[in-house]
């Protein structure tokens, strides 16, 4: 299972890192990302990074957040710096392989306000 955290109130402009645990018996995981949820709308994409450490961004993030992983630890992070009101919503992480697995974190809530 998959254990998100570091969701929290911050300003615009600030910053926070979320960290996502996997824990139990999770193998052959071929990419790992966040996902997010805003009120009234679809999920969407934030950003992924495979086994091979390719990473890939939505446009709307870019330059801004940074996913990274610690295979040792099996865990993901997405760093997110000059946070907008914009960026509000449950982030969620997700560890997947095409066909063979596919995890869902239980969210963590982003509120970027003053």
């Amino acid at each position: 299972q998959l254990q998100a955290s570091g969701g929290g109130l911050v300003q615009p402009g600030g910053s926070l890192r979320l960290s996502c645990a996997a824990s139990g018996r999770i193998f052959g995981i071929n990419a790992r990302g966040w996902y997010r949820q805003a009120p009234g709308k679809q999920r969407e994409l934030v950003a992924t990074i495979t086994s091979g450490a390719n990473t890939n961004y939505a446009d709307s993030v870019k330059g801004r957040f940074t996913i990274s992983r610690d295979i040792a630890k099996n865990t993901v992070y997405l760093q997110m710096n000059s946070l907008k009101p914009e960026d509000t919503a449950v982030y969620y992480c997700r560890y997947w392989s095409p066909g063979r697995a596919d995890y869902w974190g239980q969210g963590t809530l982003v509120t970027v306000s003053s």
